[in-house]
């Protein structure tokens, strides 16, 4: 008995240094791989435990629902990120400026609605810049941040992106709103994926047609689970202390 509880004992010890190899190698690696990663990134939240999330509306084309979504945030004193498309900005000058107006953030979504990662660099490199100066033209911004249609990136868009200054912002909570899935269900899906840091995505297009009607019941669920709202650079700024989520 006793051989065998000797032999138990140290195959256990074995096993238990094992486990501890596996878990140094391991640490190893992680530490070692977030070394290797470097270059330009894509931002899809931050890491916090501060209850402060970024709501942000992408807007390509029509002007239908954008009133009412302006009206419900400040209704709610609300500040947003909303990445606008330079031709866009073109056409509705007006709702582009009251959106400066009203105090929210504004950013690029660029010129055409074509994925990133699929293009040359100097085709990024003149979307860009065309979007830019459209929207520096009729707001008086200088954009830092985009998005780049359907969150579509590359490294090597990235390595543009960030040539030219601007920070690439994805999302880690998608409401899927453009699905026009129903009201409740854009709500619920949000509700459900909320946490500290988070960058939500709705849209503030035509094609979303619950979106508005969505926004005042999303506005207050949020506020009463005890979180902030606030825009992309503040949320950076002040809810970053433990760094950025990499999309």
């Amino acid at each position: 008995m006793l051989i065998i509880n000797l032999r138990r004992f140290v195959k256990q010890r074995y096993f238990f240094y094992s486990i501890i190899g596996l878990l140094a190698i391991g640490t190893v690696y992680v530490q070692i791989s977030e070394q290797l990663v470097t270059g330009p990134i894509a931002i899809a939240g931050t890491c916090t435990d501060q209850k402060v999330v970024a709501l942000t509306f992408d807007h390509s084309w029509g002007n239908t629902f954008t009133p009412s979504i302006l009206e419900t945030l400040k209704n709610n004193n609300i500040k947003v990120t909303f990445f606008i498309m330079g031709p866009w900005a073109e056409k509705y000058p007006e709702v582009a400026k009251q959106m400066v107006a009203d105090g929210h953030e504004i950013a690029s979504h660029g010129y055409r609605h074509e994925n990133y990662g699929d293009m040359a660099e100097e085709w990024v490199r003149t979307d860009i810049q065309k979007a830019h100066a459209q929207i520096k033209t009729v707001t008086g911004v200088d954009p830092v941040f985009i998005r780049p249609p359907n969150g579509h990136y590359s490294q090597r868009s990235l390595k543009v992106t960030e040539e030219l200054g601007y920070r690439t912002i994805i999302w880690n909570i998608d409401s899927l709103d453009w699905k026009n899935p129903g009201r409740d269900v854009i709500v619920e899906r949000v509700m459900k994926r909320l946490k500290p840091g988070a960058i939500i995505l709705l849209h503030a297009s035509d094609t979303p047609v619950q979106t508005a009607e969505a926004l005042p019941i999303l506005l207050e669920q949020i506020k009463a689970q005890g979180y902030e709202i606030t825009t992309v650079s503040d949320l950076l700024t002040r809810c970053s202390e433990r760094g950025v989520l990499r999309h």
